[in-house]
């Protein structure tokens, strides 16, 4: 068996292993990052398609955030195009722009309990406001409303934001979201799609010293009395053994017990994970035209539909992500049970029928070019938000980064950001440079 030694090995090249291991490069350490598939991004990359640039995961990226700070701190290309307005809302067949207007504009043109909910919204701004853990987001708005439009902005905005329905996200995160954190207010595309973040964060660990090991499979994470020294792993069809006193799992917590295997992992920690393997689904159904089918610079969600969360328009600000005189969109749906099986035949069709009923003569003048299931050990989400995991682990030297183990109230590739930037602060000063 082959070996050589870095200072840090990152197991996925998903959007947490790739800002973890820019960061750390950029800080010296020489860093390996190791991905099992042919391009890096992992659940959130892009997919050439007949010259479109099909997402895969994440829709848009987050401006002036943590992951345009990181960004700018490794020296990484950040190249988001922003639409204007970013998100507009169908209601009664108009497109909103409540831009400026928030919850109280968006809430008023649905009902006129819209004040009674903004000022639950507000209460929510201090912790005596916020529901008891166990309400979900559902169970919150039906105690001031029954309207099915107000229930439907608040599903897909839970669909949009944390990729679960509104009735298995619990409230205290969606109003801890809406009223402390970003709350989704800037966000762009990028022009290669969203894999051109990935490649950028690539370059910098590669610029730094460290090396992107591509098609490459992890097969075992090395421990040594209580702490990891290692992994096995293997390359071109060779076995291979790399030593670093430093290990960062992009996997999820529940691939990364196997990895360990689990008889060598406390039955508490066991059990921990287990009950937080808890994975979102989502359906997509990417499409394109040659004229103009939705009339968004950039996303649009729906107070009235069957699933259908949003639909995504890429091309009126990134035209390089279709074929020239092409447009780019993708429709997306969560579908029910957002947790668990689903009729996965069933989902689809009923996501096909919105997108019938909201763009005229969809099956005429629309090119499906798939439909993509996220689920189960590939889900949109690794862990439904409010019941992650911690980074940390049992052994030393070894933590889990990305949408598995996110900080409270937070999702999608901000989250995967502030996880990296939380793991390698505490890697910085347990592992100072050159003491190992």
């Amino acid at each position: 068996m082959q070996s050589t030694r870095f200072d840090v090995i990152v197991i996925g090249a998903g959007a947490g292993g790739l800002f973890t291991a820019a960061r750390l490069a950029h800080r010296g350490y020489r860093t390996l990052v190791v991905e099992r598939l042919d391009k890096v991004g992992g659940r959130a990359s892009t997919d050439d398609i007949d010259g479109f640039k099909v997402s895969t995961g994440a829709i848009v990226i987050e401006v002036g955030g943590i992951t345009q700070q990181i960004c700018d701190e490794v020296g990484a290309p950040f190249d988001i195009r922003e639409p204007k307005p970013p998100l507009l809302y169908r209601i009664g067949g108009k497109d909103v722009d409540v831009t400026g207007g928030g919850w109280g504009m968006l809430l008023s043109k649905l009902t006129r309990q819209g004040a009674k909910l903004v000022a639950g919204i507000g209460a929510a701004r201090h912790d005596t406001g916020l529901p008891e853990d166990q309400i979900s987001t559902a169970e919150w708005v039906s105690r001031y409303t029954k309207n099915e439009r107000v229930h439907g902005i608040f599903r897909n905005m839970c669909a949009l934001i944390f990729a679960v329905g509104s009735e298995d996200l619990p409230a205290r995160v969606f109003l801890t979201y809406f009223t402390r954190k970003s709350a989704f207010k800037r966000f762009g595309f990028r022009p290669e799609g969203t894999i051109g973040l990935w490649r950028g964060l690539a370059d910098v660990v590669q610029a730094r010293g460290g090396e992107v090991w591509l098609s490459t499979s992890v097969t075992r994470i090395l421990l040594e009395r209580g702490r990891v020294i290692g992994v096995e792993l293997v390359r071109g069809g060779e076995e291979v053994s790399v030593s670093a006193p430093v290990v960062v799992s992009d996997v999820g917590p529940a691939a990364t017990v196997e990895l360990l295997g689990e008889q060598n992992v406390p039955s508490e920690y066991r059990d921990l994970v287990k009950k937080g393997d808890r994975p979102t689904a989502m359906i997509s159904v990417n499409f394109a035209s040659r004229d103009r089918l939705v009339e968004v610079p950039g996303m649009l969600s729906f107070a009235s539909s069957r699933r259908l969360a949003y639909i995504a328009n890429f091309t009126d600000r990134c035209p390089e992500m279709a074929p020239p005189g092409w447009h780019l969109y993708v429709g997306t749906s969560v579908p029910k049970p957002s947790i668990g099986d689903f009729d996965e035949a069933a989902e689809t069709e009923l996501l096909l029928e919105d997108l019938r009923d909201n763009i005229d003569g969809f099956d005429e003048r629309a090119r499906i070019l798939n439909v993509a299931v996220t689920r189960d050990d590939w889900p949109p989400q690794r862990a439904v938000a409010g019941f992650d995991l911690p980074h940390d682990t049992p052994f030393a030297g070894l933590w889990n980064v990305g949408d598995g183990v996110k900080e409270y109230a937070n999702g999608g590739t901000t989250a995967c950001a502030e996880t990296a930037q939380l793991v390698t602060d505490k890697i910085i000063e347990a592992y100072p440079v050159g003491a190992s």
